[in-house]
């Protein structure tokens, strides 16, 4: 396994962070289902995904220099 992520495209972490929230929520009285926290981690990887790409073209747009 040599392919290398960043931290933000992985839906482990972001799985993972999800599901200590809903743990902690529900000390606090707040229940999160575990179809509530596979739908908010594909609502964070969508967003991520669109912010990347966002960012990728406005840099894309804003740079000096060409591609080599």
């Amino acid at each position: 396994m040599y392919d290398v992520k960043s931290f933000f495209a992985s839906k482990t972490i972001w799985g993972g962070l999800i599901a200590l929230i809903a743990s902690a929520a529900a000390i606090w009285g707040y229940a999160i289902t575990p179809a509530d926290q596979a739908q908010i981690v594909e609502l964070i990887t969508g967003i991520g995904g669109i912010i990347g790409s966002v960012l990728a073209i406005y840099g894309r747009i804003v740079a000096t220099k060409k591609i080599a």
